[in-house]
């Protein structure tokens, strides 16, 4: 069996502890009130006075990145959130396992790939036209199931002082060199990186790809459990290079400030290893309240939830004509619409199995 079908037991907690943040709504009374902290940079007028509606979200994202619009909605729309949080793959393949009977009316993911595997379950409904319109038709499926609401890059962030600029590969072909034996960090259980590795699959074959997974671990290559690992002990000088989303080194930049060396550099526009890949957020088809349901994915994409994505969170808007974090490298080649994310849905399954195979988790 699949690693993925394996769920952690995070997402086997029943819904009743599903974390509420939207009952602030609800709770306003007849009083009403405003919200503080980060929710009120996206919102900061009044909450509504009583909520009339309620959303499950299960989210991919992680709590930090998306709780606080999360609540900003409740706050302004008046409609209750109950959250679980998870993997998007495990949330995925629990959806699935759970069928007519889930309680998830909104799927928010850390890329295409699982709603893709919901989409070829059956699972999933169609977005309202107004909510496919405020993206760009390359930032959505072609059957409207799904809309991008952010994006992610791929790059090698390096330590400034192990790594000299003539070290910097322009491709990630190139870390399979005798130069980079032991230098180079993945971070093979994450879904990121399996999400990046899916693509490349598909983009330059399986054998392509699977070999040079091989490559890497026969090259030495070191493994961490996820993106932030990697970045921090690369600031640290405890690795020399890793493969990571680009956002990690932004913020570590600015928790950290000078104390933290390391940069993020980007490989050849046109290498997979610059690859963006775009969050998604679809509706299911057994959604209790669809126009609720279609309200929240639309607020995601609305002027304030952009910004506040690439403003807080440094990753790539994708709608309301908000432009990148000047700290942002600008996108070229391999940026969204580029790669055909529809037909991604069942491949992570076979991805989890090349990584397993590869022997990068036994080192």
């Amino acid at each position: 069996m699949p690693a993925a079908h394996h769920l952690s037991p995070r997402s086997l907690q029943p819904l009743a502890t599903l974390i509420g943040l939207a009952l602030l709504a609800a709770a306003c009374g007849s009083e009403a009130r405003t919200i503080t902290g980060r929710a009120a940079e996206i919102y900061s007028g009044k909450c509504a006075r009583d909520a009339d509606a309620t959303v499950t979200v299960y989210s991919g994202r992680t709590e930090y990145l998306i709780a606080p619009i999360l609540e900003a909605f409740a706050c302004e729309m008046g409609i209750d959130v109950r959250v679980r949080w998870g993997n998007s793959t495990d949330l995925a393949v629990l959806i699935n396992e759970e069928g007519a009977a889930t309680e998830a009316d909104v799927f928010l993911s850390r890329s295409p790939g699982p709603v893709g595997f919901l989409e070829g379950k059956g699972l999933l409904g169609t977005l309202d036209d107004e909510v496919l319109s405020l993206v760009e038709p390359q930032n959505q499926a072609a059957s409207g199931a799904w809309v991008g609401f952010s994006g992610r890059k791929r790059v090698l962030v390096h330590n400034v002082d192990l790594v000299s600029d003539e070290e910097l590969p322009t491709s990630v072909f190139e870390l399979t060199h005798e130069r980079y034996r032991d230098r180079v960090a993945l971070p093979a259980t994450n879904g990121s990186f399996e999400d990046w590795f899916t693509v490349f699959r598909d983009t330059h074959g399986n054998d392509v790809a699977t070999q040079w997974l091989r490559d890497m671990v026969a090259n030495d290559a070191v493994y961490y459990p996820n993106n932030r690992a990697i970045v921090e002990a690369t600031g640290r000088g405890e690795i020399d290079m890793g493969l990571v989303n680009h956002y990690y080194n932004h913020q570590e930049q600015i928790a950290e400030g000078v104390a933290h060396r390391a940069e993020n550099h980007d490989f050849g526009d046109e290498d997979i290893g610059s690859l963006l890949i775009i969050t998604a957020a679809t509706v299911l088809g057994t959604a209790q309240n669809v126009d609720a349901s279609n309200q929240l994915i639309a607020y995601l994409l609305t002027e304030g939830a952009q910004r506040y994505f690439t403003e807080r969170t440094f990753e790539y808007p994708l709608a309301a004509g908000v432009a990148p974090n000047p700290a942002l490298p600008v996108l070229t080649a391999l940026e969204i619409g580029s790669v055909d994310f529809d037909s991604l849905g069942g491949g992570f399954e076979d991805t989890e199995r090349i990584i397993q195979e590869s022997g990068i988790l036994n080192d």
